[in-house]
C-alpha cells in the first residue's frame, strides 16, 4: 500500500495559493487516473482528510492499493491526519509520499528524495513531529523565494515575507510555470508508481 499526501490548507481562498501545490497535484494525479467523477474526494473526519482510493496495476507486477489523502487541519496540523492514517493501516513511514511546495527550489524545478530535515516547512515539520520520524518521501515542488526587486535607481528591496508569499496566489508567467510542474509531478509519481521512486528520482529530478 502507498499513502500518498497532498499538503495545503482546505477552502476555496487556498486553492490556487503556492502552498496548495500539494493539493493540485492530488488532483490532477487522480484525473489522469480516471474520469472525474463525483464523489472522487470523501471527507473523514476518522482521518481529518479528503481521501481517496484506487488500484493501481503496473504493466508488469501485482496490483497495489493507494491512499490519497488532503489533510484537512490546515498546514501546520498535517501530521495529526498523516499519524491517524498510517497508525490505521499500519503502514511505514518508507509507505508515505508527501508532495509539498519548496520555497528552497527555483520555480519549476522538484526534488524527491526520502528523509532529511524539514527545511522550515511547517507541514513536513509537523508530520516528522507526528510520526517521531523523517524516514517518509518527499516530492518537492519548486515555488521559488520571495525575491529581491529593483526599485527606481537599481536599490532592491523584499517586496515580501515568505508567509505571504506562500499563502499568495500564483497568476501569469509564474502559473504558467506551475501548471507545467504539477504534470511532471503527476509524471514522477505515476512513474514510481509503475516503476521504482529510484527511477522517478532519475527521470525527475532537476540537476
Amino acid at each position: 500500500m502507498k499513502i500518498i499526501v497532498g499538503l495545503g490548507n482546505p477552502g476555496e481562498k487556498y486553492e490556487k495559493t503556492r502552498h496548495n501545490l500539494g493539493f493540485v497535484v492530488l488532483d490532477h494525479f487522480l484525473k489522469s487516473f480516471e474520469p472525474v467523477r463525483e464523489g472522487d474526494w470523501a471527507e473523514s473526519k476518522k482521518f481529518k482528510s479528503d481521501v481517496a482510493q484506487i488500484l493501481w496495476q503496473p504493466k508488469s507486477g501485482k496490483e497495489e492499493q493507494v491512499l490519497l489523502i488532503k489533510p484537512r487541519t490546515y498546514m501546520n496540523n498535517s501530521g495529526m491526519a498523516v499519524k491517524a492514517v498510517k497508525d490505521f493501516y499500519k503502514a511505514q513511514d518508507s509507505d508515505i509520499w508527501v508532495v509539498h511546495d519548496d520555497v528552497d527550489l527555483a520555480l519549476g524545478l522538484m526534488k524527491i528524495r526520502l528523509g532529511g530535515a524539514s527545511a522550515g516547512h511547517r507541514g513536513v515539520d509537523s508530520i516528522i513531529e507526528s510520526l517521531g520520524s523523517d524516514k517518509f518521501w518527499r516530492f518537492r515542488l519548486g515555488i521559488g523565494h520571495p525575491r529581491q526587486n529593483p526599485k527606481e535607481g537599481g536599490k532592491a528591496i523584499y517586496f515580501r515575507g515568505v508567509d505571504d508569499y506562500v499563502l499568495g496566489e500564483m497568476a501569469g508567467q509564474d502559473w504558467s510555470k506551475a501548471k507545467v510542474l504539477v504534470k511532471k509531478a503527476v509524471e514522477a509519481i505515476e512513474t514510481a508508481l509503475e516503476k521504482d521512486l529510484t527511477v522517478a528520482m532519475n527521470r525527475f529530478n532537476s540537476k
